[in-house]
Formats: structure tokens, sequence, C-alpha cells
């Protein structure tokens, strides 16, 4: 082994050789050429296509894939990269890398940088990088040509419906839809008092989207098929689905009355209790003992109840002493605290000295002081068949639901949100009669529903929050900001990209050639 250590081995050398062209020094190689003399005798893009031609839909923003598909890819995106490689014709090279160079929409060119290998004399490899040029070529699809010639012309209707005295979930609805893109292949989105119409020209499509729906709410949905024409020689037949979907009527923070069956499949919980969320399973809570269940969309359709007191029958209590029962405890990744609570009604205050002694879930939240919105069963006329099956039940006098905020906000009543959310294009249907009655209540309805998102984290989780670049701070914002009053964090928010299409027209020309997105802003 020494021995080994103490014999001399020569280093392993290679030398190097000059081009046959140039005389320059280098590495040896199969020609004996250097690359640069190499590239000017070989020209490995040659017979490669350099311009491409390219069909986009503007309407439906997709591009065509010989023969009949059409694919939907965003601008510089990696489907797009993907569909442009794919559009050539590479014979005998490989290729190595692909990247987008720097285009503008509007110029209706996409430049792509290629970098490709080729065998050339005497097996020696060069690599060489080269640009091609898609000539972008606006030409509708056959679906879009049918709906501007026809824009009622649709195949599969989906009504969304739900039995409630507000709107609420279809905002919340309305979001969840924007983020994952779920009504892309909607050709005409309806606004009724009642619900939304959503129109496709396929009727998969329409099928796709109640799945979604069915994923982020408990549903059950009925279809119906009319004719509307027939070719009997070729045995085609024209028909128009409608899909009725009914969304479940029970809502968050709604008081729900459990029916007998239902609560002894449970453990005997309740029987009143409180709906905390409603995804594809609804969760109650047992505000008094803070047990709780999840029913899912296909247990409540076999034995469907209705709530008992919804959230426009909310009444502002104030706390005047609390007293922790038990720890906290963890439901739907929400927070609880039991606790004993003496409250009064505000609007006893100076009238009477009505106080309740409560139990509450809202231990974790409330001190004394504080106010809080609850359902005053004390003074209500209640009318449900499920709590009459239930004789001898003592009913509390009040049930808290959430805590209130009104007095701190009265500070900021009127001043802008530091965000906005987006919304779907969506036609309104316009009824004369109650038209500004009904414009306000919806407008109410939809500030409870910002104030819900301020105040709840878990529920503006799904959807997706913007920066609002209107938005100045003041000093005395800043100052109202520092009171207890629930905010959405800078870091939850999304940066809005807004492109200005005069400056974009300018600097290349045609102002018809910008392309306006389709959603809306809404404050």
């Amino acid at each position: 082994m020494d021995q080994q250590r103490s014999m001399f081995v020569p280093p392993h050398t290679i030398g190097n050789v000059l081009c046959c062209e140039c005389g320059t020094s280098i590495p040896p190689n199969a020609v004996n050429m250097c690359t640069k003399c190499l590239s000017s005798r070989v020209n490995i893009t040659e017979g490669l296509q350099k311009r491409v031609t390219v069909v986009f839909c503007p309407e439906c923003r997709r591009y065509l894939q010989p023969p009949k598909t059409w694919i939907r890819a965003e601008w510089e995106s990696k489907e797009l990269l993907t569909f442009c490689v794919k559009r050539l014709k590479l014979k005998n090279v490989r290729l190595v890398g692909a990247e987008f160079k720097f285009s503008v929409e509007s110029s209706k060119r996409i430049i792509v940088k290629l970098t490709i290998q080729r065998e050339v004399l005497h097996g020696a490899i060069l690599e060489k990088s080269y640009e091609v040029v898609y000539v972008v070529l606006y030409n509708m699809c056959d679906s879009c040509k049918r709906i501007q010639a026809n824009p009622d012309q649709w195949v599969a209707s989906v009504q969304l419906r739900q039995k409630a005295d507000h709107r609420r979930t279809f905002f919340y609805l309305e979001q969840l839809i924007l983020k994952h893109n779920a009504a892309s292949q909607a050709i005409r989105i309806k606004q009724l008092g009642d619900g939304i119409d959503f129109f496709f020209s396929n009727r998969s499509h329409g099928v796709k989207f109640i799945e979604f729906v069915g994923k982020v709410t408990p549903i059950k949905y009925s279809n119906d098929k009319k004719q509307l024409s027939h070719d009997g020689k070729s045995n085609i037949y024209n028909n128009q689905y409608t899909f009725t979907v009914d969304i479940c009527p029970i809502c968050r923070e709604d008081l729900v009355c459990l029916p007998p069956k239902v609560a002894a499949s449970f453990g005997n919980l309740g029987p009143l209790v409180i709906c905390t969320k409603v995804s594809n399973s609804i969760a109650l809570v047992d505000p008094s003992t803070l047990r709780h269940c999840y029913l899912d969309a296909d247990r409540y359709w076999r034995e469907p109840f209705t709530r008992m007191l919804s959230g426009r029958q909310l009444v502002e209590y104030i706390v005047l002493d609390i007293d922790v029962v038990s720890p906290e405890v963890n439901v739907a990744g929400s927070r609880y605290v039991l606790a004993d609570a003496q409250v009064s009604r505000v609007s006893d205050f100076g009238r009477n000295d009505l106080l309740f002694n409560i139990r509450t879930h809202l231990g974790h939240l409330l001190n004394p002081g504080d106010y809080a919105l609850g359902y005053d069963l004390y003074a209500a006329n209640l009318n449900n068949a499920d709590l009459d099956k239930y004789k001898g039940l003592v009913l509390p006098d009040a049930i808290l639901v959430k805590k209130s905020y009104e007095e701190k906000r009265q500070k900021k009543r009127g001043k802008p949100r530091s965000w906005k959310l987006k919304s779907l294009n969506m036609e309104v249907e316009e009824q004369p009669t109650r038209g500004r009655v009904d414009a306000e209540k919806m407008n109410n309805e939809y500030e409870e529903f910002l104030r819900d998102l301020e105040e709840n984290p878990e529920l503006r989780f799904n959807i997706s929050l913007y920066r609002n670049m209107e938005y100045q701070p003041s000093e005395a914002t800043s100052v109202a900001d520092g009171e207890d009053i629930p905010s959405v964090p800078l870091e939850e928010l999304l940066a809005d990209l807004e492109l200005d299409d005069d400056e974009d027209a300018d600097a290349f020309g045609d102002d018809d050639d910008v392309e306006a997105g389709d959603d809306s802003m809404r404050d």
C-alpha cells in the first residue's frame, strides 16, 4: 500500500489543437473546428419555422389547436408556451429550452425563444438559439358565433335558488366562483330576485358547474329537457336542459331546532343549536354545552328541516357580567369557551331593570361592557313544528350568537375600506315597481357580508381580497384603527393589476386591439 502511494503518477492532460479554419487554439473535437467557424459553415435552423399563425377567439379567449380543438391559455402562461411549441415541426433537432420574449397582448404577436441542438459534421453537436414569431389572428369559434348571432341560444341553464330572506349566501358563492374560475364557460349570467341563472353552450359545462357548487354548499337539483328540433334523416336532436339547484336554506348564525329523530342520531344533541359554518356539510353547535355535529348534504336532504330564527331577527344585548365555566374548545376551526353571562337588552335601558342569566359559547370574546347580538327567546313568538314535538322543554331567555361592534363602527361609517372584492359580470333583472327598495336592501346585505368578512378570518380564507389603490389612510383613521375593531390585515390582500388602456393604445396603435377584462370591481 505504501509503495503504491510513493509511486509517481504523471497527470493526465488533454492538449489543444488549432482550428482548421481560423487557427484558434481549441480543445479537440470531431471536426477540429471552433464554434464560430462551425456555425458559419452549418446553419442548424435552416428549414425550421420562424413565423407561425395562430387563431385566437377574443370572446372565450381560447386558441385553436388544429383541426377543431380549442384550448384555453392565459398570456405568457405554461399552457400557452406548450401550445406554441407543439405548433412547430421540429425534425432532426433536439429542443433544449423555450421561453417567452417580451411582447404585449395588444400587439398580436407572441415571441418565443427556442434553444435547439443538432448533430452536424462527423457527429459533432451544435447548439443554437433562435426566435419564432407567432402572429395572433382573431377569429371567433363556432360556439361564440352562435352566441353572437343569437344570445338566447343556450343549451344548458343552471338556476341557483335558496329559500332565505337575504342574499349573503350568493355573495359568498360569487367570490368562490371567481376564485376558482368556475363560471368561465358561462355565456351569460343573470341575477334574479331569488337567485342567479347561469347559461352554458354545452350540457357538460352545466353539469361541471353543478359539481363545483355541490363541493362548497349542500345542494340538491332536478333537471328537465326540452326538445327544440329533430332531424329525422340524421337522427340529430336539438335539446335544451334546465337544472334547478336548491341550496340548503340553513345559513351561518341561524338558530335551528333539530327534529327529534335527527337529535337522537347525534346523541340527543340540542335540540336548540346554532349553525356556525356551511360548506359541503353543516356545522351545528349547542351553545349551552359546546357539543357539536356535522351534517352532510345527503343526511340533510333525507330529513330536511328549516331554521327557527334567522340573522334578521338578532337583538343587541349588553354584557353586564361573565364567568368562564369550561376550557377552550375548537369546533370546525373556530374557538369557543363556555361561560355564564348576565345580559340585558339595549332597548330596555332606561325603561326597566329586566336582566337575563344565560349560558353562552362566546366566553373567549365577551367581557363586561361589551355588546353582543343574539336571539330574544323571551319575547319571541315561535312557530316551529319541530319545537312543538319536545314536551316540557325549557327555553333559555336569550342565545348570544356573536360579538357586536356597531357602536365602534359608527366612527368609521362612510369611510372607504382598504380592500375590495371582484364581482361577476351579471345582467340584473329590472323590477320597475320595487327597483329602489330592492337596491337599498341589497346594498345593506352586501355591507353585512363585508362586515362578516372582517370579523371572521375563516370566512375569508377561501376567497380573494384585493388592495384598494384609491384608499388613503388619514390620521383620524389610524387612531380609529387602533381600537378593537376587526379588520383585514394587509398581508391577506392581493395586488390587483390594472392596465391603462389609453397608454397601451398609444404604444401599439389600435384602441380596438386592447382587450378589457370581464370582471368589474365592487368596493
